[in-house]
Formats: structure tokens, C-alpha cells, sequence
């Protein structure tokens, strides 16, 4: 029987309704990623205000309560009524959707905020906010819950001649379902680097929570830097040697498009670190303005190289990847009516901002060189010398490719592939050793999921040059099994076989060391997979239990504990057995604890905070010994021994 369908069936949602019904439209996901999205939007429009140049001191604080304060001294919401609502403005822009001054009319010249959602979305999705604005000698005040006003706006006159907006708010649990506890180390580097893009605005941050702190003193961090985006680099590269000491900076602004850019090469880097930022959001997935920088990069160190003679009339010019190898670079845009794709605004779509970026950091970056030649020539160097070891690891994998005995399939002979030919519907599972790998591939349903076993501990490519990375055959096995291509060129994802890579590893420490290197290769040496969310970690089960004929999985230590403190009687009798290794799992318990799509629990690898990520992988995987030692000696102390499995 089907129920009709008729036009008594059509919903109208009114209002911020459609927010709390959909809320994955508006902040992307309702877990821990979309919760920091609230304070991310109200700072924000404290962001917008310095950039019209309005506001210097912007306050952040997680109240003891959980709620979170943002304070600014910007020009204050307008407190007026607006004609086409006949509400205040801090009424029409807390509670209607696509209300706000940054649709042009010259409330501001550049800002991050686009469609007039934001601050009404925090609005609808939380328990309840509170407003105060500071403007015309008064303060005005009112309250918000979950998006309706309960109290009318109350002003009262203010002895001190101030101006500024404070928002408090607190996330609503119905429809935050993980939980609202912010987490600080997430937002603190957010913020961070909004202090870095926006030179002289002063940003403070403090954790109010003791409890959780376990202080009797809140957590308080102020960030201020004059230096902006140059000593975003210098504090990205402080654990690296620098190839030249001083920061290459090229700022300009062309049809009212401001651009900056801060450059730095390093000696001990083998791969580039460009991070591209229009109107303070970061784009993930580049954009025009991050072609027009890696576009202009090549064409002037290349006739530099010409005219330095480092590159004979005969030669081939260098490659972008080449030039760009142990690069740090950021690059910031404000443009006055940014083309972004997608509400969640990751890349930058503006045809015109290719063509200024262009031309700008050309001139410049020419004129900078010139004037140094020294520091031209390290930079040529260096790039030279990544173009030979290119050529010899290019010549190093045709060999390898050449001796391959199947020249028709170039797949690796320990793949068990899967018979699915649609990426977007396969997953491809790297194990750890054979014994394991006999048991995933005879778990696995082979209709979508692959499996490749990995003998022993791959290479560890941070310290590793390229002609190396090619003759290694796991890496080999890796890199043609997945379809990654080489090391350097543009990430292509239809290139890709499969759109879940899953590591599944032993639950000791080889397993976690062997993990820890495949994320290093992965993040080293096509980073974008990392970035658009294609690799995944398994989680298989550390006990299984045992009480009679019924048996259970945990996958933590605190699980097993909670299972037998409050599950079962005080008298009651099991065996626990612990999983060292995949391979003492039969096939059918590791497809229904890790494998089967319908039980399992996978992780997805995500980068919350580039410039810290990179510095770790720096740190824990690189050459130079002293900073390992130094990360050990300050993080050894507080570790809990018995945590760890050895």
C-alpha cells in the first residue's frame, strides 16, 4: 500500500527551522568538526570587523559553564530598526537567515562572510545566546533560545564611551549528539592563525573550565603578530634549517584585491608546504589563487635560472615540483566578492585573482632576486638538484618497470583485488605481514574490498630521497597498487582505484609504528589524499570475551573493564582474550569486527591544523636528532606508563 502524495505533503520551513532540521547544510556535520564551527562563525564577524579596520582586540573564552564568550571592540551591531523587517538589527541578523551587511552597500569592503548565515545559524543551534552591544554611549542587551528571543532589546545609557559586541552562546545537545564539550588545542590553533593572516589584531584566548583544566587559574594565551603571515612561516619552519634566513614577503593590491604572500625554502624539506588563504578561510582545495602562485613561481625561477645561466640553452626547464621542493609558502587573498565552491567554502573560484596573483608576485619576486643573487642561486641549487634526483628516480622506476615480468598488469602479485571496477565503491585494506593478510583476504567480501599485504616496516620516506622511494618494492607495491602516480605531480583523484584506504594494523606498538610510517608516506607524498578525507584507519577489537555461549568484543581497555564491572555478576565466570596480532583472528571474527561495513568502526585521517601537523612529522620523522629529544623530555614526564603496551 502506498500513502498518496499530494500537495498537503509540501513543507514550508519558516525561518531558522530549516536550520535545526537540516543543520549538516549549514556547519557541514553536527560532531566535534561542525561544534567548533559556531565559534569559528561568531569570531569571524569580529575577524570582518578588523578587516574593514574597525576592531583591534578580539576576546575568546570557554566559560566555566561550557558556553563560549566572543567579544570584540568593532563598531557594535546596528542597534536600529531595519525598514524590511521592522526588527532591530541585532534581531533581523540573529534570527533571519541571509541577513547581514556584507552583501555590498559599503558596511564592508572585504569580509570572509558571504551569505548573512552565520551568527543566525549559532543562533538556531544553540540552548541559548546572549547578545551585547556596545554603540552610541549605551549598552543594549538581549536573549536568544534555540533561535527565538525571549527578552526584548534592553538598552540602558553606559558612563564608558566604548564600542564592541559580545556573543555568549552555548550549543544545544539535541542537536550536537557527540557531546559540546569544545576542545582547546582545535580552536587555539584557529585562532592562532587567524592572529598570523591578520597582522596587529590582537586575539585572547583563555579556558575558563578549572575542572577540566584541573587549575585553580583559568588557561589564558594572547596572540599578536606584527610580522602576520612572515612569522607564520618562521614559527612553521622553526624545527627546519632554512635555506635563506630572511622571509621572502611580497604584499600588493590590484583592483581592489589585496594579496600577500610569505616564502621560505628549507635545506632539510623534501617536499612543499603551500597553504592558500582567501578572506582569512583556509581553501583546502586550492583555487586560483594558489595556480596563479605555483604558476608565476616556475615561470620566474626558470628565467631566472636562464639568465643566471644554472640552466644550459639545450636543457629542459625545471618542474613546478622541482622549484617547489622544500618550500613553506602562504599565501593570503581578500577580494571583495569571493567566488567560493560549496557553503563550506574550501577553494577559491575567482577567474581574475589567477591573473593579478600573477603578475604582482611576478614582479616582485623578480625584482627580489636580482637584488640577491645569492639567495637565487641556493634556491636554483637546490632545485637542480631535485630535478637530477628526479631524473634518476624516474630512470630508477622505468627500470623497475621494465624488469616487471607481467608487463600487461603492472598490479602488484600480492594484491587481491576486488571485482568492483567504480573506485567510490572500493576499499582497499593495507595489513600488516602475510599471516594477517590470509585471514583479511579470506574475511573480505570481494565484490568491493581489496587487500595488500605489507612485509615488515616500509621505508620511512621524510629522510629519504626519491630514486630511493622508487626502488623500494613495498613503496612500489603501494604507489601502483593505488594508482598514485608520481611524487610531486598534481593529485588526479580519477586516478585513484580506490576512495577508502583502510590501515589495518596489530594492536602493538610494531602495528602502531608501521601505521605511523604509512601516514607519513601518504602525507609526504601525495598529501591531498590526506586532505580530501581518503584514508581511513581500522580499529580492530583488543579483547574478545568470553561468558558461556555468549562471547564479546571490546576495543578499548576502559570497555572491558566496564563490561565486566557493570555488565556482568560479581561471581561471574569468563575468559578474556587478548588479540595481539590480525592474524590470530579467524576470518569470520575480522570480518565482523573491522571489516563489515555494517559493524565496523573506521577512522578517518583529518588534518584540523596544517602548519602543527607538519611540524610534527618534522619533528618525529625527520633527520636532525635534537628537536626528537627535546619533544620526548618535555612529553616522556606526563605519560602514564601502564598506558603503554610494551
Amino acid at each position: 500500500m502506498t500513502s498518496s502524495y499530494s500537495a498537503d505533503q509540501i513543507q514550508v520551513l519558516e525561518g531558522l527551522e530549516a536550520v535545526r532540521k537540516r543543520p549538516g547544510m549549514y556547519i557541514g556535520t553536527t560532531g566535534p568538526r561542525g561544534l567548533h564551527h559556531l565559534v569559528y562563525e561568531v569570531v569571524d564577524n569580529s575577524i570582518d570587523e578588523a578587516l574593514a579596520g574597525h576592531c583591534t582586540h578580539i576576546e575568546v573564552d570557554i566559560n566555566a559553564d561550557g558556553s563560549v564568550t566572543v567579544t570584540d571592540d568593532g563598531r557594535g551591531i546596528p542597534t536600529g530598526i531595519v525598514a524590511k523587517t521592522g526588527k532591530s538589527g541585532i534581531e533581523t541578523v540573529m534570527t533571519v537567515l541571509h541577513a547581514g551587511g556584507k552583501f555590498g552597500g559599503g558596511g564592508y569592503k572585504v569580509s570572509g562572510g558571504l551569505h548573512g548565515v552565520g551568527i543566525s545559524v549559532v543562533n538556531a543551534l544553540s540552548e541559548w545566546v546572549e547578545v551585547t552591544v556596545w554603540r552610541d554611549k549605551k549598552v543594549h542587551n538581549q536573549r536568544f533560545e534555540r533561535g527565538i528571543p525571549v527578552t526584548e532589546l534592553v538598552d540602558k545609557p553606559s558612563k564608558e564611551n566604548r564600542t564592541g559586541t559580545s556573543v555568549s552562546f552555548l550549543p544545544d545537545t539535541q542537536i550536537f549528539s557527540t557531546g559540546i564539550e569544545f576542545d582547546y588545542t582545535i580552536l587555539s590553533g584557529r585562532l592562532r592563525e587567524l592572529a598570523y593572516l591578520n597582522a596587529g589584531v590582537k586575539i585572547t584566548f583563555g579556558d575558563r573550565r578549572l575542572e577540566l583544566i584541573k587549575s585553580s587559574e583559568p588557561h589564558i594565551e594572547s596572540y599578536c603578530y606584527e610580522g602576520g603571515i612572515k612569522e607564520y612561516i618562521a614559527y612553521m619552519n622553526r624545527d627546519k634549517q632554512p635555506l635563506h634566513e630572511e622571509v621572502i614577503f611580497i604584499q600588493g593590491e590590484r583592483n581592489n584585491v589585496q594579496v600577500e604572500v610569505a616564502l621560505q625554502w628549507c635545506i632539510d624539506a623534501y617536499s612543499d608546504n603551500v597553504l592558500g588563504f582567501a578572506n582569512n578561510i583556509r581553501t583546502i582545495d586550492g583555487g586560483t589563487h594558489l595556480e596563479g602562485l605555483k604558476t608565476v613561481l616556475t615561470r620566474t625561477m626558470n628565467a631566472i635560472a636562464r639568465k643566471r645561466n644554472k640552466i644550459k640553452e639545450n636543457e629542459p626547464n625545471l618542474g613546478g615540483e622541482n622549484i617547489r621542493e622544500g618550500l613553506t609558502a602562504v599565501i593570503s587573498v581578500k577580494v571583495p566578492d569571493p567566488e567560493f565552491e560549496g557553503q563550506t567554502k574550501t577553494k577559491l573560484g575567482n577567474t581574475e585573482v589567477r591573473g593579478i596573483v600573477d603578475s604582482l608576485v611576478g614582479e616582485v619576486l623578480t625584482e627580489y632576486l636580482e637584488f640577491r643573487p645569492q639567495v637565487a642561486d641556493t634556491i636554483l641549487e637546490k632545485a637542480i638538484q631535485a630535478f637530477k634526483a628526479a631524473e634518476a628516480a624516474r630512470r630508477a622506476r622505468d627500470l623497475v618497470r621494465r624488469k616487471s615480468v607481467l608487463e600487461s598488469s603492472p598490479l602488484p602479485g600480492k594484491l587481491a583485488d576486488c571485482s568492483s571496477r567504480d573506485p567510490s565503491k572500493s576499499e582497499i585494506y593495507l595489513v600488516e605481514g602475510d599471516s594477517a593478510g590470509g585471514s583479511a583476504k579470506q574475511g573480505r567480501d570481494r565484490q568491493f574490498q581489496a587487500i595488500l599485504p605489507l612485509r615488515g616496516k616500509i621505508l620511512n620516506i621524510e629522510k629519504t630521497d626519491d630514486a630511493k622511494i622508487y626502488k623500494n618494492n613495498e613503496i612500489q607495491s603501494l604507489i601502483t597498487a593505488l594508482g598514485l602516480g608520481i611524487r610531486g605531480d598534481e593529485f588526479d583523484p580519477s586516478q585513484l582505484r580506490y576512495h577508502h584506504i583502510v590501515i589495518m594494523t596489530d594492536a602493538d606498538v610494531d602495528g602502531a609504528h608501521i601505521r605511523t610510517l604509512l601516514l607519513t608516506f601518504f602525507y609526504r607524498y601525495q598529501r591531498s589524499l590526506v586532505d580530501q578525507g581518503y584514508i581511513y584507519i581500522a580499529c580492530p577489537p583488543l579483547y574478545k570475551v568470553e561468558r558461556g555461549r555468549n562471547h564479546f568484543y571490546c576495543y578499548s581497555d576502559r570497555e572491558l573493564q566496564n563490561l565486566i564491572r557493570n555488565e556482568f555478576p560479581a561471581n561471574a565466570n569468563y575468559t578474556i582474550q587478548r588479540f595481539k596480532g590480525l592474524g590470530e583472528m579467524m576470518p569470520q571474527q575480522l570480518w565482523d569486527t573491522t571489516m563489515n561495513p555494517e559493524s565496523r568502526t573506521l577512522k578517518r585521517v583529518e588534518i584540523e591544523d596544517a602548519a602543527e601537523a607538519d611540524r610534527i612529522f618534522t619533528i618525529l620523522m625527520g633527520d636532525r636528532v635534537a628537536p626528537r629529544r627535546e619533544f620526548i623530555e618535555t612529553y616522556g614526564p606526563k605519560l602514564n606508563l601502564t598506558d603503554l603496551d610494551i
